[in-house]
């Protein structure tokens, strides 16, 4: 798969004598024409790519689907094709680690439309996180004018953004 970008926090000036945390991720594509499957999340107003973190072990794409099914409810998951790597490094917050090196895998696949239940984490729940459809060139300007304007923005919408909009060339 190729490599899409490699992401450095602001916070991340060097690797030089720090203790590094990798973390496996994945991200789904589910796209209709102009209509993307996406997260949304009030907590930080942004949308955001289905997928999380892979389990020790877990096939990517047996990951991927896992994540899929659990934040959306999406049925009848199919045609899966590798879309792209997107490498960050960030401050790592926890007394372990000084910087966590993210790598996300990302696929496109098809599903049904009509969406079943999710089985949101707690945190996803309290954060305010629900599953859209929603048009991808409204979802990359909402983004961007929260990476401009909102305090709350979390650290992930830089990614999200930027995969938005790649994806958004090949539609």
């Amino acid at each position: 798969m190729r490599i899409l970008k490699i992401h450095y926090h602001p916070e991340v000036k060097t690797l030089d004598n720090k203790s590094v945390f990798t973390r496996l991720a994945t991200r789904s594509i589910a796209i209709e024409g102009n209509t993307i499957l996406l997260l949304y999340t009030e907590r930080y107003e942004d949308y955001s790519l289905p997928g999380g973190g892979l389990n020790a072990s877990e096939d990517k794409v047996d990951g991927m689907v896992r994540e899929l099914i659990e934040e959306t409810g999406a049925k009848n998951i199919k045609n899966i094709k590798p879309f792209g790597i997107y490498e960050e490094y960030r401050p790592w917050y926890k007394p372990d680690y000084d910087v966590q090196h993210m790598i996300s895998y990302c696929y496109t696949c098809t599903i049904n439309k009509k969406l079943g239940a999710s089985k949101m984490e707690e945190y996803e729940t309290k954060n305010g996180m629900r599953a859209v459809w929603v048009n991808i060139h409204e979802a990359i300007r909402h983004n961007e004018k929260t990476i401009a304007a909102s305090e709350k923005k979390g650290m992930s919408i830089e990614r999200e953004t930027f995969l938005l909009k790649r994806i958004a060339e090949y539609i």
